[in-house]
């Protein structure tokens, strides 16, 4: 089942990009969509067998792959607790993307190619999570970074997509170059790429040290930092996070599937399935709650002021990926991963109806044009809702909560009791926590809500006037604008005679199948993933799981417990006041703070600092040795050279070419009298 169940996408994406011009575009959308609910089908017995104890951990031989000397591993699957999870999501999200494509990419005329691509992708995405190796998941984490490359930019024609999709690979193989390194490095130590073998050498490496850049510094401790640095540019960290809002540009499918779900949690994923290796190394951990930390209160503070509805939803992932981090960081990989599996439905029902919105609002992504959008996609709108609550964390404790209630809660209990650095994180986390309500209303409040503010998008105008550009690779860029009012919600009179319509059901029936997970997904799990004696026998080994810190974390004085709660309510009202109850307060604001707004509006200015220390110099380099090297010295005097030679001499030739007998005579004579000279000088 489990082979089924990874290389189903596979032959999919070979049938349809290979044979999908030939077959069409339905039987192309069919193969594919059929392979991945198959998949999906397959994958949720696994998950539940786990949860009910009737699995154990197993590994199923497919080939044998590298037989070189010490070097020796076999293609293999690996199935445990921590992979059936990945599994389900996976599969999951990937299969209702598919659906949800037939309605977004209907009029595309690039559907199979479209459809390869995601079926590639999530062949990939499950080749990492199953991997048994180092090399093996290097393989699947390579293969993601390929099919997000070819995802962001399917729409070719744009020119911003291409530059956006070249940002995600270049920045992405920074963070892989250290991730080869970790995996190097690891080889060097334990002598194998196998990851059990390497788990249950750990023990033996603790205290030991290594040669890195001419210092003797902790084995564990480099190794980890070098595999972390891999996760920091898949899961788009500080530092490496600047490709995540850029790929917006891609197909909102896209952004859901990729950016939401399950390409960016491979850094986690990864993090989670080594975690002896890092429990072993407490500074490594130490750097994981910093990054994640940061990551969460970085991407929360941008968040607050984009007006593009993707580019809110992608700074949101960002955040939430800094909250799974950091509770690693502090040893609760559990809670860590029951974030990773809640936040996939709630933010990829949140992209998905973002998309649904864009599609209402004729590729529309510009917030401060929306409006009023409640009556006239009355689904979506309610869709998001439940999206909107999981992910601020809406619930009653011992009651009921929404998904986010108890997987967000839960990091930043075990946070907290975790101890100094763990509390560090608990406040960061708790004022991103608050950013992020306030992010989260803003976005409804402006789209769903006030009056309509239609008329002053170009995109409805064109739809109005005739001139329709209602195919997808038209979707806007989405970048943001420094123009205050786009903070006001004021409204602009008038609706341009154009009236939003809902979606068609193929991509209503994912928002709603995503809802029921954005409601239930938390209680329902919440015992077998962070519970202390159930998460010990539900992950049996999978991920190194504290019960201690997860009994401690249940037991934090209230006041902890109920600081989500304040400051969800807290970001709500803020949100309800600007944007409902007084529109104008946002520009007013700005006005008094225009340094700070612009700061944020900029991204903090990592592009511009990254152009400056990076691209420029780089582009520099780049001519110097293209002008000055090839063209003028290689050329010059290479190929160039060489054929001006030539063709000088050639030239010269052809002048003796005069045709008197005497002119040929004369250049015999020389000739004869140089052969002389030559013999004289070399014999005598």
């Amino acid at each position: 089942m489990i082979t089924a169940i990874v290389f189903l996408p596979l032959l999919a994406a070979i049938v349809a990009g290979l044979g999908g011009r030939w077959m069409g575009n339905v039987p192309a959308k069919v193969i594919t969509t059929g392979a991945l609910f198959a998949s999906c089908a397959m994958s949720w017995p696994i998950f539940i067998g786990f949860l009910n104890g009737d699995l154990t951990s197993h590994v199923v031989p497919v080939l044998e792959w590298v037989r070189s000397g010490d070097l020796a591993f076999d293609w293999s699957l690996r199935v445990d607790a921590l992979t059936a999870v990945m599994l389900v999501v996976i599969t999951t999200v990937s299969a209702l993307v598919h659906l949800y494509s037939w309605g977004y990419m209907a009029e595309d005329p690039s559907q199979p190619r479209f459809f390869a691509y995601l079926s590639l992708f999530t062949f990939a995405m499950l080749m990492l999570v199953t991997a048994d190796n180092l090399v093996q998941m290097f393989f699947g984490w390579e293969g993601v970074g390929l099919a997000s490359y070819l995802l962001i930019g399917f729409w070719y024609q744009k020119p911003s997509a291409n530059a956006a999709a070249i940002k995600a690979f270049v920045v992405n193989r920074v963070g892989d170059l250290g991730f080869m390194l970790g995996i190097f490095g690891t080889f060097v130590v334990f002598g194998t790429v196998s990851i059990p073998e390497i788990l249950a050498a750990v023990p033996g490496a603790e205290g030991s040290t290594i040669g890195f850049l001419g210092m003797r510094l902790d084995t564990l401790t480099i190794l980890c930092l070098l595999l972390f640095i891999g996760a920091m540019g898949k899961s788009a960290q500080l530092g490496l996070h600047t490709w995540l809002p850029d790929a917006m540009e891609g197909p909102t499918p896209v952004s859901a599937l990729i950016h939401a779900a399950t390409m960016v949690t491979a850094g986690v994923f990864m993090v989670c399935r080594l975690s002896p290796m890092f429990e072993a190394a407490p500074v490594a951990l130490g750097f994981v709650i910093f990054i994640g930390a940061a990551t969460c209160f970085f991407a929360a503070t941008i968040g607050t002021v984009q007006t593009d509805i993707k580019r809110v939803i992608a700074y949101s992932t960002c955040s939430q990926l800094g909250y799974m981090f950091f509770a690693a960081g502090v040893g609760a990989y559990g809670a860590a991963m029951f974030h990773l599996f809640t936040h996939a439905f709630f933010k990829a029902l949140l992209f998905l109806g973002a998309g649904s919105v864009i599609h209402a609002m004729h590729h529309e992504q510009d917030m401060r044009y929306y409006g009023g959008l409640r009556k006239h996609i009355p689904f979506t709108y309610w869709t998001m809702i439940a999206g909107t609550l999981a992910i601020t964390g809406v619930g009653i404790i011992g009651v009921f909560g929404f998904a986010g209630f108890y997987s967000k809660d839960m990091i930043l209990e075990a946070a907290y009791a975790s101890g100094p650095y763990g509390q560090m994180a608990f406040f960061v986390g708790a004022f991103a926590a608050l950013l992020t309500s306030f992010y989260s209303w803003r976005l409804i409040f402006l789209t769903f809500h006030g009056q309509p503010r239609w008329a002053a998008s170009e995109h409805i105008q064109h739809a109005v006037h005739g001139d329709h550009h209602d195919h997808p690779d038209h979707e806007d860029a989405g970048h943001a604008h420094s123009d205050s009012h786009a903070h006001t919600g004021a409204p602009v009179t008038g609706t341009a005679g154009y009236h939003p319509h809902e979606s068609p059901l193929a991509m209503l029936i994912p928002l709603a199948v995503l809802t029921v997970g954005a409601v239930f997904a938390g209680f329902v799990f919440k015992t077998a993933f962070v519970d202390a004696e159930g998460g010990a026998a539900f992950w049996a080994g999978s991920i190194a799981f504290d019960a201690g810190l997860m009994h401690a974390a249940h037991e934090v004085p209230l006041w902890v417990k109920l600081t989500p709660a304040a400051v969800m309510l807290l970001g709500l009202f803020i949100a309800w006041r600007n944007y409902i109850r007084d529109p104008g307060a946002p520009a007013r604001v700005v006005a008094r703070i225009p340094d700070l707004h612009q700061f944020l509006l900029r991204k903090w200015y990592f592009d511009e600092l990254y152009d400056l220390i990076f691209i420029r110099p780089s582009m520099w380099f780049g001519r110097l040795f293209w002008k000055g090297g090839d063209e003028g010295t290689i050329d010059r005097f290479g190929p160039n050279g060489s054929a001006w030679a030539v063709s000088g001499a050639s030239i010269l030739a052809g002048r003796l070419q005069s045709g008197f007998v005497y002119s040929y005579a004369f250049v015999m004579l020389l000739g004869l009298a140089g052969l002389v000279t030559w013999a004289m000088a070399t014999f005598s």
